[in-house]
């Protein structure tokens, strides 16, 4: 094991060289040994970035997530939540700018100002390498609460790259998401009675909001509230990976988090978060669309989704609403997208 390289079965590109580059390798897989296993580095936008790739055959389609937060990457947790798609899919897991290892590894980016458009240039970067590597014409994207917002920017910006877009718990505008969630709440609050979280979040006042605090106070209520309708995962799934599991790698980990809420809600509530409309960026897709939404949801509601759902016009669409479900995922929500997934029918 190095520094760089945690898999000895196969690695990405050599560390510095870019995911633009016109010499990317394909990968080395063959009928004798299809399976592929990869971690490590990739020059995207500037930077190194931390991308996972794993499958049992690499003739498989290529699945890639774009996890939420937007620093809480998926990677630590992808082999419990999705280890069982590999025999399927080529699963790849990518820390974004911000976040995780990437974060880690570009201690100076804690200086700059994270973008919805740096980092849709990242997502397209890296869509557009592993289209080469695995010799596919495209790929799948899949995005869950930040990463439905970046992956309506991938899907619009090069639709070209992908088979279909599936959106998991759709972010789609600012003041509507935050609206839906903060009546919904008090609403709830109101039916049990709860004088605490009703005075918690009444005196936080409407929608928008220039605390930075008050979407954490907000987002707390709605976990707890969720929690009492909903099916929970099984605490197995937020056991991190072992990579994951060291002091270094959780120092990261955090330090990225922190990063990349204060860029996300702003200092004075002015970060990406109070720019989010995802229907400003046109009603009109041109490759197939599917949303997988909670009924539970109380921070991407169904209902403004739904709204959003019905106003686009796609090849195939299709708006799947899971019973006892909220934002976070469960075992609903990952059947609900395999289900997803199995139905693009895509040939090897």
């Amino acid at each position: 094991m190095t520094r760089y390289f945690l898999s000895a079965i196969l690695l990405l590109l050599p560390l510095c060289v870019s995911a633009k580059d016109a010499n990317i390798p394909v990968a080395k897989c063959s009928q004798d040994n299809p399976s592929v296993s990869e971690e490590g580095f990739i020059l995207i936008g500037g930077i190194e970035q931390w991308v996972t790739v794993h499958g049992a055959n690499c003739s498989n389609p290529v699945l890639l997530f774009i996890h939420g937060g937007p620093g809480n990457p998926l990677s630590p947790y992808a082999s419990a939540l999705y280890g069982k798609w590999e025999k399927e899919f080529t699963l790849v897991q990518w820390d974004q700018r911000g976040a995780g290892k990437t974060f880690g590894r570009n201690p100076e980016t804690a200086n700059q100002e994270l973008t919805i458009g740096k980092m849709t240039q990242d997502g397209t970067e890296l869509a557009s390498y592993l289209a080469k590597h695995f010799r596919k014409k495209k790929i799948i994207l899949m995005g869950g609460s930040w990463g439905s917002y970046l992956g309506v920017h991938m899907a619009k910006s090069r639709p070209d790259l992908f088979h279909a877009y599936i959106g998991v718990g759709q972010m789609v505008n600012y003041t509507e998401n935050e609206s839906s969630s903060y009546r919904k709440i008090l609403a709830l609050a109101h039916a049990a009675n709860d004088a605490k979280t009703i005075a918690t979040i009444t005196a936080l006042g409407p929608p928008p909001w220039k605390n930075p605090r008050n979407f954490g106070i907000l987002r707390r209520a709605t976990r707890t509230y969720e929690a009492k309708a909903t099916i929970p995962a099984p605490k197995s799934w937020w056991i991190p990976s072992p990579d994951y599991a060291t002091p270094a790698a959780q120092a990261d980990y955090e330090a990225g988090e922190e990063y990349s809420y204060l860029q996300f809600v702003g200092l004075e509530g002015n970060g990406m978060l109070s720019r989010v409309d995802v229907p400003k960026l046109g009603l009109e897709f041109k490759l197939p669309v599917f949303m997988i939404q909670g009924a539970e949801d109380l921070v991407t509601t169904h209902e403004v989704a739904k709204k959003y759902y019905d106003s686009i016009s796609a090849p195939k669409k299709e708006y799947v609403l899971l019973d006892r479900t909220g934002h976070d995922p469960n075992e609903a929500m990952i059947d609900a997208e395999y289900k997803v997934l199995k139905s693009l029918a895509i040939r090897k």
